[in-house]
């Protein structure tokens, strides 16, 4: 009877290096990237490697180091078309630019200093986060460990990091702006029950804006801000119907439950009953079936400007820290008419 096989020994580098003929250090070599190695010894060691079916251990290299390759992204709310949409640009543009990407994804309620902190034990390379503003003390803390962190669309934490915001101050008076230009005279703000740094800060801003146009403005702060939510707050909008004409939904997502709660249960006919504005412009703003007038935050440009300031801190760790606004433009579609 055969003895009984054991666990399999796990192949390294010395075991390459015996299988090609060469030395460790040029396995080394031809697994680090900018490392001098030639053509002949590097198709030697990766014929080797995949002979034996041998993979670098980046994460004990970057222990070596103490530095890795790993980009924590830290992200809610990931069914948002908007926030997924970001997510994405964030892992392409690390991993074009020669990083690995590991997400986090914290849920209602969750401590995002608690995730930042379980981050921290992999030695991160930088941090981005896009979910809730992180605490003092944990910036402070990645500060101390010279780990760069950029928030996206957060308030300021009392820490210096970077942050990259959209001008929602503007969008908010524009939203405003342009449905005054549609001729509406009684107006409401529809937003989640608890709203993030931006969001809130969109309705703030129509709502001041109105209040300089001498507009009322009734606000509708119901659910969440998902489709459901704005299903929800559609039956609070239909209650306002016969006093207000226009209504500024602070995010896409929600505005497409409010659409379809007022046109298919409460039968309202957009824009002839009630003009409506979005904001983010989401892919779903230009269907047909919601045709959504909305304000456009380029995705793309809000996660390279992230990303550029998360190198640039890298370069230069004691540089001042850094806040970029990006500019929003209003889209206009169906579900508002402009007077001519």
């Amino acid at each position: 009877m055969s003895d009984p096989v054991g666990p399999k020994r796990q192949v390294n580098s010395f075991d390459v290096a015996r299988l090609a003929g060469v030395s460790r250090s040029a396995v080394s070599r031809t697994f680090t990237d900018g490392a001098s190695v030639s053509d002949e010894t590097r198709e030697k060691v990766t014929k080797a490697a995949t002979t034996l079916g041998y993979r670098v251990n980046v994460l004990a290299r970057s222990l070596h180091k103490q530095k890795s390759d790993l980009v924590g992204l830290v992200a809610s709310d990931l069914d948002n078309p908007f926030r997924a949409e970001q997510i994405d640009l964030l892992s392409k543009g690390l991993l074009r630019r020669g990083f690995r990407p590991i997400l986090l994804r914290g849920d209602p309620g969750t401590d995002v200093a608690d995730l930042i902190g379980s981050l921290l034990q992999y030695s991160v390379a930088g941090v981005i986060v896009t979910s809730d503003t992180p605490s003092q003390s944990i910036c402070q803390e990645c500060l101390d460990n010279g780990v760069p962190l950029v928030v996206v669309n957060k308030r300021d934490p009392g820490a210096p990091v970077d942050r990259v915001l959209t001008d929602f101050e503007t969008g908010g008076r524009m939203a405003f702006e342009h449905l005054a230009n549609c001729g509406c005279k009684s107006l409401a703000v529809v937003t989640p029950e608890k709203s993030s740094y931006s969001v809130i800060g969109r309705a703030l801003s129509f709502e001041r804006a109105a209040n300089v146009g001498g507009i009322p403005v009734v606000r509708i702060a119901r659910g969440t801000q998902t489709y459901q939510g704005g299903l929800e707050a559609s039956s609070f909008v239909f209650e306002h119907s016969g006093e207000i004409d226009g209504v500024f939904c602070t995010a896409d997502y929600l505005a497409l439950g409010v659409l379809d709660g007022l046109r298919l249960t409460h039968e309202l006919k957009i824009p002839e009953n009630l003009q409506i504005v979005g904001y983010d412009d989401i892919p779903q703003a230009a269907w047909k079936s919601y045709d959504l007038t909305t304000f456009h935050q380029s995705r793309a440009e809000l996660s390279d400007v992230a990303l550029d300031l998360l190198l640039t801190r890298m370069e230069n760790p004691d540089a001042p820290p850094q806040v970029v606004s990006q500019s929003v433009s209003l889209v206009q579609r169906g579900t508002t008419i402009v007077i001519p």
